[in-house]
């Protein structure tokens, strides 16, 4: 079942992502993701450039579509005009692509101040003159199109702040769903009760909220998001679990699993990154009772 059609029937959404290859085969990817096969509905491909090399990430969606996993293709606007969001829009619907993610820029969580924030949020206005003259078949320049491009289309949304939620991100909220937005995608969600409390200030927009859950393979790497991310981002009772494991990967997953099942009366879904364990995803699903075969 296809994203848009999984939001629709208000069932729990589950999708990761992948990264588009640099210096990798690009059947490498499928490989590792028929493991899961059935079992996602869609996958996020983000733009990526390392050290000058840009990935071609609408080529990636596409191998995807073309064996048969959703594609969604991640792009931001920030540093993009119209003229260039049109352009890289056309070329994903071109090869059958359905659903964007949008973000202003590359995503990021750090910061409280207005202007960090704002980092993580959509150009509205920018995007939806695209996309609105794409839905009607003509370019931003008023010329015809061969045909009608539609995407579903998600927007990223700060989940830290609890009940405090800052009037400025309420505003961008209730802007992104007039102009249509599919679904919100949260930041990672490590603490389900302040979770909980964000969603009581954003559930009068009935759109559906797609929760992020990071896997967390050992202490290190929660230690890292605290020091480098935002401090306090990863409660202590997961650093301590995943520090004093015997098994390791048997605490990782049991973590993963008691956050989504505390997502799954507040949400619409969960998003999951994996962070290099794309081949022990299956585990992950399994313990969380997600999208059984």
């Amino acid at each position: 079942m296809k994203l848009k059609e999984s939001l629709e029937q208000k069932r729990f959404v589950v999708t990761s992502e992948v990264q588009p290859p640099i210096g990798e085969e690009p059947q490498e990817i499928i490989k590792k993701l028929e493991l899961v096969r059935g079992r996602l509905d869609g996958l996020t491909v983000p733009e990526l450039e390392i050290e000058g090399v840009v990935a071609d990430t609408i080529k990636t969606c596409e191998l995807l579509k073309q064996n048969r996993f959703d594609a969604i293709y991640q792009t931001a606007t920030r540093e993009k005009n119209r003229l260039q969001i049109q352009k890289d829009l056309l070329r994903a619907h071109e090869t059958g692509v359905e659903n964007l993610l949008v973000f202003t820029e590359d995503y990021r969580i750090t910061g409280d101040s207005l202007q960090e924030m704002m980092f993580f949020h959509v150009d509205t206005g920018k995007l939806s003159s695209v996309l609105a003259h794409l839905r009607e078949g003509h370019s931003v320049d008023g010329k015809e199109l061969p045909s009608k491009a539609e995407f579903t289309f998600g927007s990223g949304v700060e989940s830290k702040w609890g009940k405090n939620v800052p009037e400025l991100e309420m505003k961008e909220m209730e802007e992104l769903t007039k102009k249509g937005t599919g679904y919100f995608l949260t930041t990672p969600i490590f603490d389900v009760g302040l979770f909980e409390k964000f969603m009581k200030q954003v559930n009068t927009f009935g759109v559906p909220v797609i929760g992020e859950v990071m896997i967390l393979r050992t202490a290190g790497m929660a230690q890292f998001l605290n020091r480098h991310v935002k401090s306090g981002l990863v409660p202590d009772w997961i650093i301590r679990k995943l520090a004093k494991a015997p098994d390791r990967q048997k605490a990782s997953i049991e973590i993963f699993a008691e956050i989504v099942s505390g997502l799954k009366d507040l949400c619409q879904g969960v998003h999951i990154i994996t962070v290099g364990a794309e081949d022990k995803l299956r585990y992950y699903l399994d313990a969380a009772k997600l999208k059984k075969l």
